[in-house]
């Protein structure tokens, strides 16, 4: 019987953290999935982590576990999912290390995914940016601090994690005007600026540190913002918006949303997919194709342009309230 301890040991020190070197939130993630499958096991068989063994978590296990985060834990299926990739990613590792259990593998590796809701790209308006960026009190060092990344944020598209480690050695103001980051996972990537955010970097570089090493956005005592602190003051800058900009009400607005506003400002302005996909860092064109389905008008254009050349740019209208019943299916 082979014991699991050292497998999964030698999966999170030398496959993930080594060898692949994924980013600390997917180590985390991952971490978070065998503390809960562990868990599980151990209420429901009574046996200690430390004593189990691979065998002990074949496909009805999981599958079981699976079910349980779902129905007793309250877990949407897109969750369930992500548990269940890690899961997948610790067997393939397995099937290098414990041939012997190839079959017992193969059947955890054939649990399949659950279709998930598709969620719609949350994404600001112009008019909703501008109210955004005029929210944060520039009468203060804060306000003004608050209103550069969120900026840079909205122009550039960089993560939440990507914003906050930028430093000043980062930051490029002259000819070519750039920030430059490690993105996903740790790869080097160079996000281009406008003129509009080239000026506000420079007021608001007057008032940091002038260190290279120090960072460019940072916190009250000079060092680096955290993730909760930021979306906190999100928060308070949408909250204040939202007097100017009603329809911010109906919106949840988070770091992450002025990533997907800067995606669909650059489709808006008729940039390709896989040039949206290289300026996100995405490592695959075909995840920038949410913004595809997310732009409304960009789907009415292409209507227009199939419009027979004597006709009128018009939408479909059902001719009988049955029949549009029908088609709202």
């Amino acid at each position: 019987m082979t014991s699991l301890a050292p497998t999964l040991e030698a999966y999170f020190t030398e496959r993930l953290i080594r060898q692949r070197r994924v980013s600390p939130h997917t180590i985390a993630s991952y971490r978070d999935t065998f503390r809960l499958l562990l868990g599980y096991i151990h209420r429901t068989a009574g046996t200690p982590p430390s004593r189990l063994a691979i065998t002990d978590l074949d496909a009805a296990t999981i599958g079981a576990f699976l079910q349980h985060l779902e129905q007793e834990r309250g877990n949407t299926a897109r969750t369930r999912n992500i548990r269940l990739a890690a899961i997948h990613s610790f067997f393939h590792y397995c099937a290098l290390r414990h041939p012997e259990q190839a079959a017992l593998i193969q059947r955890v590796l054939a649990i399949p995914p659950k279709r998930a809701k598709k969620r719609t790209v949350t994404f600001l308006t112009p008019v909703e940016t501008q109210a955004l960026l005029d929210a944060p009190n520039r009468s203060t060092w804060a306000g003004r601090r608050d209103h550069a990344l969120l900026f840079t944020a909205v122009q550039t598209g960089l993560r939440n994690s990507e914003l906050l480690g930028l430093t000043r050695a980062d930051t490029q103001l002259d000819t070519g005007a750039h920030v430059r980051t490690v993105g996903k996972g740790g790869k080097d990537r160079v996000a281009p600026l406008s003129k509009q955010t080239v000026a506000v970097l420079r007021a608001w570089l007057r008032e940091t540190i002038d260190q290279p090493g120090s960072p460019l956005f940072p916190s009250r005592d000079g060092g680096t913002l955290t993730r909760d602190a930021i979306e906190r003051r999100l928060a308070q800058h949408v909250q204040t918006a939202q007097h100017a900009c009603g329809s911010l009400r109906s919106k949840r607005v988070t770091m992450h949303t002025m990533r997907h506003t800067a995606a669909m400002n650059l489709l808006a302005a008729g940039v390709d997919t896989s040039t949206i996909a290289l300026w996100l860092g995405h490592e695959q064109e075909r995840t920038t194709h949410i913004y595809l389905h997310a732009d409304l008008e960009l789907k009415q254009r292409t209507l227009d342009r199939i419009t027979p050349p004597e006709g009128r740019p018009r939408r479909y209208r059902a001719p009988d309230t049955l029949l549009a019943f029908l088609e709202g299916l």
